[in-house]
């Protein structure tokens, strides 16, 4: 749904884009839309939505809402952001090519590994820090370059605007998957991508209650596709998880300072800790990236990699440890969680080029008292020093 270019801040944007007081009632939060069909004044009539799958007001709430965070004049709600990555995927054609960069998150792999290349479509991993490398080795049946900036789970950053450029030099897409990141601290639209993309299960929902994901775009033809397929295949979110979303959405901006201030304070214990060999985060001045975090972000996130010195095992040992980091997949949820990227969320990426060191260790630091996480994590480490 196009919306105008916003004005107001990103907080003001947050609590009233798309969410005005609801006219019958004057409810000032959105109300869930629990029904799956709509009554019509008239045949082949209706007063802007007819059936859920095609059309939800609460639905249609939030993707005003996050269309009007990511500076977009379009944006589709999918039912998780597989989904939507999914979505945007199916406009590819048997023979087309996509370039994915060499860190990507697990389900990303698996989806154009095993899905796409059973219907024709051909992929290569890439190095995308070096934008001349991939301008000089291109292929010229690529349609798309996907990539994730931090990245997932080794942290690299991305320069969004020199592969975009890159992109379109060669009249292929740039797809930016801004989860790790979110709408708060990075808008990849304003830097050249053509389609945002996020799983609102992590930071946008930011309470680990509800799955979702979503696709931004000003381009008028994608989005139209976008919308004609999230209605014809209807991997669609209910209304109580666009509910849920938009609750979470709200908090964005405070969340995400939180997020980053605490993800420091573990920076500084891992940095300083025998037990770990590198630490990976954006925001650290020896990270090769930090440049272009510093120039294209606002923060840094709550995310951050280490790799334990002893190995794999010792990386298990301290990733099933904790007490206040739980063990479990996910992230960008309020409390903290901790885990081994080979062993779970990267498994299906084993032996492939995007397979993740086996002793790396992926913290979602999450707003609890920072202090209280860096004792947590320090006592976990000592056991293995």
């Amino acid at each position: 749904m196009a919306v105008d270019q916003p004005t107001d801040g990103f907080e003001t944007r947050a609590l009233h884009a798309g969410q005005d007081p609801e006219q019958v009632t004057g409810a000032v939060v959105p109300p869930v839309f629990q029904t799956s069909t709509f009554a019509q004044p008239a045949v082949g009539e209706h007063t802007g939505y007819e059936y859920a799958r095609t059309g939800n007001p609460t639905r249609t709430a939030l993707e005003v809402a996050l269309a009007a965070l990511e500076g977009a004049e379009h944006g589709v709600a999918f039912a998780s952001g597989m989904a939507a990555s999914d979505t945007v995927l199916r406009r590819l054609e048997p023979g087309d090519h996509i370039v994915l960069g060499d860190d990507a998150y697990g389900g990303t792999f698996r989806l154009i590994n095993n899905i796409y290349t059973g219907h024709g479509v051909k992929w290569s991993p890439a190095d995308l820090t070096d934008p001349a490398v991939l301008d000089a080795h291109w292929n010229p049946a690529t349609q798309v370059v996907w990539l994730e900036t931090p990245t997932n789970p080794l942290l690299t950053v991305i320069d969004i605007a020199a592969i975009a450029e890159v992109a379109h030099k060669h009249g292929a897409k740039c797809v930016v998957d801004n989860t790790f990141a979110s709408p708060y601290l990075q808008q990849p639209l304003v830097l050249g991508a053509d389609l945002v993309v996020h799983s609102t299960t992590k930071y946008i929902g930011g309470h680990s209650d509800v799955v979702g994901g979503f696709v931004a775009t000003n381009d008028d033809e994608w989005a139209a596709d976008l919308r004609y397929l999230q209605n014809a295949i209807g991997a669609v979110p209910g209304p109580q998880d666009c509910f849920l979303t938009l609750r979470g959405l709200k908090t964005l901006a405070v969340r995400m300072d939180r997020h980053s201030d605490n993800a420091r304070a573990i920076v500084d214990l891992l940095g300083d800790h025998p037990a770990v060999s590198h630490v990976l985060y954006p925001g650290l001045d020896g990270h090769p990236g930090s440049g272009v975090a510093k120039a294209q972000m606002s923060d840094f996130g709550g995310m951050v990699s280490f790799r334990v010195a002893a190995g794999a095992e010792a990386a298990k040992k301290v990733a099933a440890s904790t007490r206040l980091f739980t063990l479990a997949e996910s992230l960008g949820g309020v409390e903290s969680l901790i885990e081994h990227p080979g062993a779970m969320t990267h498994a299906s990426a084993a032996g492939s080029p995007l397979e993740v060191p086996d002793d790396l260790v992926r913290l979602s630091v999450g707003i609890e008292t920072a202090a209280d996480l860096v004792a947590d994590l320090a006592h976990s480490l000592d056991q293995i020093s």
